[in-house]
């Protein structure tokens, strides 16, 4: 894992969430480029001249964010970029060859209810970057047990277990592997081929409404320090988050969850 992406929004937890990311890139000696992204909407004839500002605003903004934060050797790379969201990040992520993105629950939202926002849902949603949600004001520190939760262990796509591999790796940890039997369960689901088996150190099996349900029924049995889902088309977070919302009583996570592109 060389190259960590960091979207940063004007949240309260933005300075906490920038110490996460660097203590995180410090243990792989990856590069971290720290990002915001603006665009502007104008009618002709008005807001004359305003890029420049707004991205002198917007750079100012994260330098001194990045100020506030003990860098600790880490590489840090600010960047203000004009476009959509996700086109923008997804073109930057394919320059820099990023590996990771980092990102927190609620960017903009301030309803309590709410545990990923419109900004944050969307790129988990619409990105096909692995990512990795951070809870709000969590400290660095190494996870140890990791629960991944899939429904289905069909993997077509190659390296999209690299992630997964590299943490587990570079900090020892123990991956147990929750397979989730839905009502959308296909005969061969359940197959788990080598490159997983390898990664695995438990397999559990269980039959619930879905994947969420799941881990809610396992969570505390398991009792991990990071969650690993998969984004698929339909899967664990789509249906939640078509309007890019999530609300905490519909899913909410106390640890770090590790959101792999998806496998098929």
């Amino acid at each position: 894992m060389k190259n960590i992406l960091v979207p940063v929004g004007s949240s309260k937890n933005a300075l906490s969430h920038l110490q996460y990311a660097v203590d995180f890139a410090k243990i792989f000696g990856a590069k971290l480029f720290v990002v915001q992204v603006y665009n502007v909407y104008t009618k002709a004839g008005t807001m004359i001249k305003v890029d420049h500002i707004i991205e002198r605003e917007s750079l100012e903004f994260l330098n001194t964010l990045v100020s506030k934060i003990e860098t600790k050797g880490v590489e840090v790379i600010v960047k203000t970029l004009k476009g959509k969201l996700i086109d923008t990040l997804e073109l930057a992520c394919k320059a820099a060859e990023v590996d990771l993105v980092l990102i927190e629950p609620r960017t903009n939202s301030i309803r309590d209810e709410v545990f990923l926002g419109k900004t944050s849902g969307k790129i988990i949603k619409q990105m096909q970057v692995p990512a990795l949600i951070v809870p709000e004001g969590y400290s660095f520190s190494q996870p140890s047990n990791i629960l991944m939760a899939i429904k289905s262990a069909i993997i077509k796509k190659e390296g999209v277990l690299n992630p997964l591999k590299d943490i587990k790796t570079r900090f020892n940890a123990v991956v147990d592997l929750l397979l989730v039997k839905t009502p959308y369960y296909k005969e061969g689901d359940f197959n788990v081929n080598d490159d997983l088996k390898s990664l695995v150190n438990n397999i559990t099996k269980t039959e619930n409404a879905t994947t969420f349900h799941g881990v809610l029924r396992h969570y505390e049995s398991h009792n991990p320090d990071m969650l690993c889902v998969v984004r698929r088309k339909r899967g664990f977070f789509t249906k939640k988050w078509e309007k890019n919302t999530i609300l905490k009583k519909a899913f909410h996570s106390t640890i770090p969850v590790l959101v792999l592109s998806g496998m098929k």
